[in-house]
């Protein structure tokens, strides 16, 4: 819900860092896996309970994420093979972080983080199947003409995860009650998406048709 009004402030105050980085002759691949694996280091620190020493694992990844897609623009090495490999490390990272509240106590945060899980693979799943069926009928996307796939919008987006993931490290007692809360607004996202995406979906096969018929 957030990503379209937050993308646009985050971007020119990356542009430095980015040009530092293309003289380095760094590559966007190279920091999204370096930002992948930087913050899986927050899932041990989550089950050892060092809260802010995992923040600031996810607050890196966070930033390098900005970083690597910012960078392949900038050295104009935008790719398909690129930006399937952010995603699924990106999906991957957001689901290892809960998973690590879990491993820190099990008996209070299993099941709460157990649905936020579920909820993720709802999330997700609505978000990249519609994304395959948009390139297909090469939908626009005038919001994130940036992304190298379709971005589905939602109620919970990935500012709003982040956001999440922040309060579980600085209120980590509170993880049960804000994980279902979070679970609830994705469960939203979910039912939204489908509906959206679905008649969205049925209305270009409709105007293809008619196209094809004159």
């Amino acid at each position: 819900m957030l990503d379209k009004y937050i993308t646009p402030i985050i971007k020119p105050l990356l542009t430095p860092v980015v040009k530092l980085l293309h003289k380095r002759a760094i590559t966007a691949d190279q920091l999204t896996v370096a930002g992948f694996l930087i913050g899986l280091l927050a899932v041990p620190l989550l089950a050892l309970e060092y809260w802010y020493a995992a923040l600031a694992a996810i607050a890196l990844n966070r930033i390098l994420d900005g970083l690597d897609g910012a960078l392949a623009r900038y050295a104009n090495q935008s790719s398909s093979a690129g930006g399937y490999l952010d995603i699924t490390l990106d999906f991957l990272f957001y689901a290892a972080i809960p998973f690590g509240f879990i491993l820190a106590n099990p008996e209070q945060n299993a099941i709460a983080g157990s649905l936020l899980l579920a909820t993720f693979i709802g999330t997700g799943s609505s978000f990249l199947a519609f994304a395959i069926a948009a390139e297909k009928f090469d939908i626009e996307k005038p919001q994130f003409k940036y992304k190298s796939f379709y971005y589905l919008n939602g109620l919970t987006e990935g500012t709003e995860t982040i956001a999440l993931f922040v309060a579980f490290c600085i209120w980590p007692q509170y993880f049960a009650l804000l994980a279902t809360l979070f679970a609830i607004a994705c469960i939203i996202t979910i039912f939204t998406r489908i509906y959206g995406g679905y008649h969205t979906l049925k209305q270009q096969e409709a105007e293809r048709s008619g196209a094809t018929n004159d």
